[in-house]
């Protein structure tokens, strides 16, 4: 028997601002509070949801909240308000001519995932049909004032449970910061993320070497793959890329060039659900381990990254954490906890698998707008 089309009667759009626990610094500044933007689709009795992951300024990328406002309301909702689709891809397919929007596109196509599931009465990582109920989780630390002040974080982290951290560097916070952490914490898997701070010739890239890293996120300019490859021709640590990867076709032209040996997947930055999956195929074929990455969503965003991770190639603990991590209180109620082994455990509800909290979804929400059928 054929499944029902997947068909939309409305797609509301909310911008939210959520307070984080604590400040998040990065190479590109400090964030006091989560902005973002929200997608609900409605069909019927059902309502499903999709989390932006762009920001309000554009440094990590070109795409804003207020960009990815404009296309979904302008492009993305006319497209999906006016036709039936059989499945997600269908989607994708229609707005292949839209280009440099993969975050706004992404929260289209993982709200329709969020729909099918529920529609289904099954969840994304059993659509997925993901081998795991359980991802090992890694908590990403931002850049601190000290090595005395990260090794404090680090500890705190430790007790909690996490068993794979990653850290957040730039020029000047560094080698220091990462021997600190071996010279304390010698058993940690330990990882750093660079944000394409470094040049090639920077020789504290060297250094970071003899470290024991499980590997080195995006240390050079997003652009240059050739950079990157012959970097890692110097590097026994292994590079991973993130900015780099906005598609498929840059995993796969990263993969050939050698310009690194992980890839960090982000569903909301290569446009969705099914692009994760092309590129996690192609690494998969290509022996090339790949994490999925978190870009401070809350637990609605949270909940597709998990889903992802459940596909048998993401093998790197990935860079998701619990929810209380970076929020008091997250969107959801079934917030994500770590398991005493350092785990995130896989939701199974239907859709996306977790209940939004609605008053406190309210409560946070600068902004909405209701997009229908003319």
């Amino acid at each position: 028997m054929d499944a029902d089309p997947i068909t939309v009667e409305s797609i509301e759009l909310r911008e939210v601002s959520i307070p984080l626990t604590s400040p998040f610094v990065t190479r590109y500044g400090t964030e006091h509070s989560k902005r973002a933007l929200l997608v609900i689709l409605r069909k019927g009795e059902l309502v499903a949801y999709g989390e932006c992951v762009a920001g309000i300024g554009g440094s990590y990328s070109r795409e804003t909240i207020a960009s990815a406002r404009e296309v979904i309301v302008r492009q993305l909702a006319p497209i999906l308000l006016n036709r039936s689709l059989e499945r997600p891809a269908d989607f994708l397919e229609a707005t292949e001519a839209i280009h440099g929007h993969n975050m706004a596109v992404a929260t289209v196509e993982m709200a329709l995932w969020d729909l099918q599931g529920k529609m289904e009465g099954v969840s994304i990582s059993t659509l997925l049909a993901g081998v795991r109920g359980e991802i090992d989780a890694c908590v990403t630390i931002g850049i601190q004032s000290s090595p005395g002040q990260l090794l404090d974080k680090l500890r705190d982290f430790i007790e909690q449970g996490y068993r794979a951290v990653n850290l957040k560097i730039k020029p000047g916070f560094d080698v220091d910061y990462v021997r600190a952490v071996r010279t304390h914490f010698p058993n940690v898997s330990l990882r750093t993320d660079a944000n394409a701070a470094y040049r090639m010739e920077d020789p504290r890239l060297i250094q970071l070497d003899k470290f024991e890293l499980s590997l080195i996120e995006q240390p050079l300019a997003q652009h240059d793959l050739n950079a990157h490859s012959k970097l890692q021709k110097k590097l026994s640590t292994p590079i991973c890329l993130d900015e780099s990867i906005q598609s498929p076709e840059d995993a796969r032209k990263a993969i050939r060039m050698g310009a690194c040996r992980v890839i960090n997947v982000k569903p909301g930055r290569v446009g969705g659900i099914n692009r994760s999956c092309e590129i996690h195929e192609f690494c998969v074929d290509h022996n090339v381990p790949v994490f999925c990455g978190g870009m401070l969503e809350a637990g609605i965003g949270r909940a597709f990254d998990v889903a992802v991770a459940t596909l048998p190639g993401f093998t790197v603990p990935s860079d998701l954490s619990a929810s209380r991590r970076y929020f008091t209180k997250d969107l959801i109620k079934n917030e994500f906890e770590l398991t005493q082994d350092g785990k995130l455990t896989v939701p199974t509800g239907i859709g996306c698998g977790v209940a939004v909290d609605e008053p406190y979804l309210d409560s946070v929400t600068i902004s909405s707008e209701i997009l229908s059928r003319r």
